[in-house]
């Protein structure tokens, strides 16, 4: 006798594939959304004034909490390339208590003990993204699909800030609390949105014919896939660590660089300037699903992210020639640094697990990245507190958006050249063996 989850999969198997595809990718936007709601919210504080051994209070929390969500993007190269599919929904609902616990250690602890909390509310949610995209991947629609939950990183980040001011603006919660209660606000609808996420059927047979299979990674093939791809994946993952630098940087500040344009007083400027951002980038993204051939949509995928560092370049030269508005110059490099990070997400790691026709699984490739991305994040952090105390968030983020997005640009012509010939050995190869 089948089970409930069994028949709402075998229903949802039958549907058009429009209708696969809107509710699986409504399902796992929602559930990251909320996921974001437990993670940002603090940020949208800036702790005026305030100091520890010399570094900004706020500095302290972000970088807590980055070391432990580093930390469990280390986790995560073997816990989630190891997850088991019936684990998932249990193990997303497990891991945001645990961060919403430290939300309340975070507000009842004196200051400045309560840093602490922040690396203990970091450290469950690294695994989230891992978890929820596993329902996604392996798919013929996973670029329409990964395009549409990874735009949660722009969409919602902003949103659940915007909850956050308005909850300090109106209610008078203070900067301790507003995380916490902006938390208990997204738990019931974060455990709905897993529940619909968990009848997400598995990829069909034709799915597994064009895209290979998605299974567990154990040690020895990470280690295999790693000896195969190393020196492609080296470039692939710096130009990552460039664009989550300056993500960060964008995110985690916005609420000084918004203050510094003149928008301090404006609580909707965190989700509202973001909807341009993120459905220019959700439409070009999910365009590629149109490219059938692996090789040609990886190609397309680099040439995507060096265009966002491009456009990052020309945006910030423009800003500082006066030639555009600070709010526009957010909203360009926002496009651009989004471009790129949502192209790595939904498209890029994908297709190349598809060109290369290895059996494994996108959470590992994901979780080498980030986890080394964060890494870079925390130093960066720490360079502008300690090297550049005088320099604002706002022209921090302008010098690097000029710098590392020219030496991105180089890395992806570097990238392409490198993936060219790899696959070229490869089908030689083949040609050979028949």
């Amino acid at each position: 006798m089948l089970t409930i989850k069994q028949n709402i999969q075998n229903g949802l198997a039958r549907q058009p594939q429009w209708v696969f595809v809107v509710y699986a990718t409504m399902a796992a936007f929602l559930t990251y959304s909320c996921m974001y709601a437990f993670r940002k919210t603090f940020t949208v504080a800036t702790f005026d004034e305030q100091y520890f051994l010399g570094v900004h209070y706020k500095i302290w929390l972000i970088t807590s909490q980055l070391i432990g969500y580093t930390l469990s993007k280390f986790i995560g190269i073997k816990f989630i390339s190891e997850m088991k599919p019936e684990y998932r929904a249990r193990y997303i609902l497990l891991v945001v208590a645990i961060a919403q616990i430290a939300l309340f250690l975070f507000a009842v602890t004196p200051r400045p003990w309560n840093i602490i909390w922040m690396f203990f509310n970091g450290l469950p949610l690294g695994l989230v993204w891992g978890l929820v995209f596993s329902y996604l991947e392996g798919r013929k629609t996973t670029e329409l699909l990964g395009a549409g939950v990874s735009v949660s990183f722009i969409f919602s980040s902003g949103f659940v800030k915007s909850v956050g001011k308005y909850l300090m603006v109106n209610y008078d919660i203070s900067e301790y609390w507003m995380p916490f209660v902006t938390g208990l606000i997204f738990t019931l609808p974060l455990m709905l949105f897993v529940w619909l996420m968990n009848m997400i059927p598995p990829p069909s047979e034709d799915d597994v014919k064009h895209r290979t299979i998605r299974l567990p990674m154990n040690k020895a093939e990470r280690k295999a896939f790693l000896s195969k791809f190393i020196l492609i994946l080296i470039p692939l993952i710096i130009v990552y660590i460039f664009l989550t630098v300056m993500r960060d940087i964008r995110d985690s500040f916005a609420a000084e660089i918004w203050n510094e344009l003149g928008f301090g007083d404006t609580p909707s400027i965190f989700g509202v300037a973001e909807i341009p951002v993120g459905l220019g980038v959700l439409i070009i993204v999910a365009l590629m699903v149109v490219v059938k051939n692996n090789v040609r949509a990886l190609n397309g995928s680099l040439l995507l992210v060096a265009l966002g560092f491009v456009i990052n370049i020309i945006a910030t030269l423009a800003f500082r020639a006066d030639l555009i508005s600070g709010a526009f110059w957010m909203i360009a490099i926002g496009f651009g640094l989004y471009l790129g990070y949502i192209v790595y997400h939904a498209l890029l790691f994908e297709r190349f697990i598809a060109t290369f026709k290895q059996v494994g699984n996108i959470g590992f490739l994901f979780y080498i990245s980030d986890s080394i991305g964060y890494l870079g994040s925390v130093s960066s952090f720490m360079m502008k507190n300690f090297f550049s105390p005088n320099i604002s968030w706002l022209s921090f983020l302008g010098n690097l958006s000029i710098i590392l997005s020219i030496l991105a640009v180089i890395l992806c012509v570097v990238t392409y050249l490198m993936i060219q010939r790899k696959y070229n050995a490869l089908l030689l190869q083949k040609v050979d063996n028949e």
